[in-house]
This record gives structure tokens, sequence and C-alpha cells, in this order.
């Protein structure tokens, strides 16, 4: 008759007849691979978990990483539109033509941006 491996072992586990200094090392020797078969599974399930959760981890920054490339090529379309808006208007600004030249910080200052005609598709309502 057949008997799975864990029914084996247990049949092992019984005490040992009186009187043999063999079967008490054969049921040491079994208990030891319990404990071994035990300790082997419960790794193996750290492992196995280990690898779902890293599985888990990648995939977030698989993600991550999508958006951040989404959100690169949004700003660099901004960075393009904003360049040629500039570009259109500096032959028309009048702030620009009537200055003398000077470092880029006051050419580009705050007051030149606020101008009406200029808007971003990104935050119109």
């Amino acid at each position: 008759m057949p008997h799975s491996s864990d029914s084996s072992d247990s049949s092992f586990s019984r005490s040992p007849p009186p009187g043999k200094q063999d079967s008490s090392d054969d049921v040491r020797k079994v208990q030891r691979r319990e404990k071994n078969r035990i300790a082997a599974q419960k790794s193996r399930q750290r492992q196995t978990q280990k690898a779902d959760t890293l599985h888990l981890e990648s995939e977030d920054l698989e993600k991550q990483n999508a958006a951040l490339r989404k959100e690169i090529k949004q700003l660099t379309e901004e960075l393009k539109y904003f360049t040629s808006v500039l570009s259109s208007h500096e032959p028309l600004c009048s702030v620009l033509a009537t200055s003398t030249p000077s470092p880029p910080e006051v050419v580009y200052s705050a007051h030149a941006f606020h101008q009406p005609h200029v808007s971003s598709p990104r935050f119109q309502p």
C-alpha cells in the first residue's frame, strides 16, 4: 500500500521497542529530517514572498518611470511653446526695443511675462 512521505515519516515517530539503541538513533534521524523539512519549507515560503515583494516594487517603479517620462515630455513641449511665444514677441516688444542691453535677468524680468496675449495651453481654464 503506497504511503505519502508525510505518513511514512510519521510511522517512524512511534516510540522505539525497548532495548534497541539503533531505533533511538532512527527516531533522532526522523526528527532531524522532519525539522529540516519544515525549515526548508519555511525558507521556500520566505523566498517566494521576497520574490513577490520585489515584483510588486518593480511594477510600481515602472509606473513611476512612465509617469515621469510623460511629465518630461509635457514639460519639453511647454518649453518649446514658451520659447516660440517669446521669439515671436521679442520683435514686437516695446520694453526690449527701448531699453539698453542688460543682463538676461533684467531683460526677462517678471513684469515682461504678465502680458495678456501670452498664455499657456497647459494653464487655460
